[in-house]
């Protein structure tokens, strides 16, 4: 568990683990993670410089309510064969400034590595790299939509 109460009903956070957060941020080139376990929740972000921005240890929201009608509930990810997702919960940009072209179009060929598009986070902008080689099928994703993690944002094939 990575906080827990003392007797006065303070919370004490295992360093240990915001620190191996830390390392993952850095190893896989995100801005933010976070874990949550029953009733807790530990959010580390940093900044584009870096620098780790902010370390957050707050109680978990309550439980989500009911799941919706099946008619009203968002289709599974899995109709998107071949996505990229989202690594992160952000806004999403189709290209670097608002007088730009868009990073990708649909035909556009890309190897990976290819930047297809950027998400914010937390005021911090995050390229998004093509993970594969091939052709854009599919931009999934508006310019300045919100996107949530695990989101199909386009479609290589």
């Amino acid at each position: 568990m990575a906080a827990k109460k003392d007797k006065d009903d303070s919370m004490n956070v295992d360093l240990d683990i915001v620190r191996e957060l830390a390392g993952i941020l850095n190893d896989a080139g995100l801005s933010e993670i976070e874990v949550e376990d029953d009733d807790r929740r530990i959010r580390v972000s940093r900044n584009i410089g870096g620098g780790y921005a902010a370390v957050q240890a707050v109680a978990a929201p309550a439980p989500a309510p009911a799941a919706l009608p099946a008619e009203a509930a968002a289709p599974p990810a899995d109709d998107h064969a071949g996505a990229q997702k989202s690594p992160m919960v952000g806004t999403v940009y189709l290209a670097p400034d608002p007088d730009a072209a868009n990073f990708v179009s649909v035909g556009d060929k890309v190897t990976a590595g290819d930047t297809l598009l950027i998400v914010e986070a937390m005021k911090v902008m995050n390229p998004i790299a093509a993970e594969s080689s091939g052709t854009i099928k599919a931009i999934l994703v508006e310019n300045g939509q919100p996107v949530e993690y695990d989101q199909p944002l386009v479609v290589i094939a």
